[in-house]
């Protein structure tokens, strides 16, 4: 049988170990989820899920999904063995160019995967493209970026642009609000064409080219939940391959929680299905680095541009004012 064609998988690891309390709500936003990347991808994307402990009830419908051709890929673990571990039983055999690793309570809105490949193709460096733009993530593992942009004018802090998805994300996470100093500004690069990415990627969801995976761990995560495994399995990997770790500068998808809200199903009702076609991504630019660069980003220029009076000027450089300086050295939280 020969395969439809596809470049572009999504990964989405699913615990629901049953269905009260916590989880009561959990299978109605997983299918939200699934149903709004179904919905809106501009190419034709294959979905892996990837079952880690899921209860019977939970596991019977996902079989229906994959019978019923909405899902391309099911792994079902009856034990649970952790996030990160449950991604690599898919994510060690990947095939297509870009892969996007998601949690199951995002919901991804009209032009996601549009937005994250603009940002691929304005910045060939890009490794990893979250489209969600999320607060204070500019110093999280972006070293290379800010050493490649120290003395340009294209990296600089500019207006959030889209301030109440911010709120949103905010209250998805358990804030009670957004506090103001976390929404008037937030770093970003330029590309030679004048679009805007994000300084910094959360891993929540985000967008990978495959060869950042070259760089896995060869041994899987002794964590179930926690420790260091996100950070060596999905952050490190694309640092090391020398790729920036970016986001889209308009928001394109929402972090639901684990609480059903009926905002949440509006704006999946606002959604336009999408006749989506395939799409080679091979086109995009490999990334690659060497051991001397990785060294020079994350050892030598961290030390030095983490120094207070050095990191002030640069920031103050990039367009922060003083009450600003403050709010993001200075102040307690």
């Amino acid at each position: 049988m020969v395969k439809e064609p596809c470049d572009h998988r999504v990964l989405i690891p699913l615990f629901i170990p049953h269905e009260e309390d916590y989880f009561k709500d959990a299978y109605r936003i997983f299918i939200l989820c699934l149903e709004s990347i179904l919905k809106t991808a501009n190419s034709k994307v294959k979905v892996s899920i990837i079952s880690n402990k899921c209860c019977d009830a939970v596991n019977q419908r996902l079989l229906k999904l994959y019978k019923d051709k909405q899902i391309d890929e099911l792994i079902i673990e009856r034990e649970g063995i952790g996030k990160i571990n449950s991604l690599l039983k898919a994510l060690r055999t990947v095939e297509e160019r870009l892969i996007t690793i998601t949690d199951a309570d995002v919901l991804f809105l009209q032009n996601w995967e549009k937005e994250v490949v603009k940002v691929f193709e304005e910045f060939p460096k890009a490794g990893a493209v979250c489209p969600v733009p999320v607060f204070r993530k500019q110093f999280d593992l972006t070293y290379n970026i800010w050493r490649n942009y120290f003395f340009s004018n294209k990296l600089r802090f500019s207006k959030v642009k889209d301030l109440p998805a911010l709120e949103k994300f905010a209250t998805s996470i358990g804030w009670t609000h957004l506090p103001e100093e976390f929404g008037d500004t937030i770093a970003t690069l330029e590309s030679t064409s004048g679009h805007k990415a994000v300084v910094g990627c959360s891993h929540f969801v985000a967008t990978y080219k495959r060869e950042v995976f070259k760089e896995l761990p060869i041994n899987n995560s002794p964590y179930l939940i926690d420790g260091d495994s996100e950070l060596l399995y999905l952050d490190l990997p694309v640092i090391k391959k020398g790729g920036y770790r970016l986001s889209t500068y308009s928001n394109n998808a929402f972090h639901l929680g684990n609480v059903h809200e009926s905002w949440m199903e509006k704006e999946f009702e606002q959604l336009i299905e999408k006749d989506n076609k395939f799409i080679d991504y091979t086109y995009l630019s490999n990334i690659s680095t060497s051991t001397f660069s990785y060294y020079l980003d994350n050892v030598i220029f961290k030390k030095i541009f983490k120094k207070k009076s050095i990191l002030k000027w640069v920031l103050k450089r990039k367009g922060l004012n003083n009450s600003q300086l403050f709010n993001y050295l200075d102040r307690k939280y």
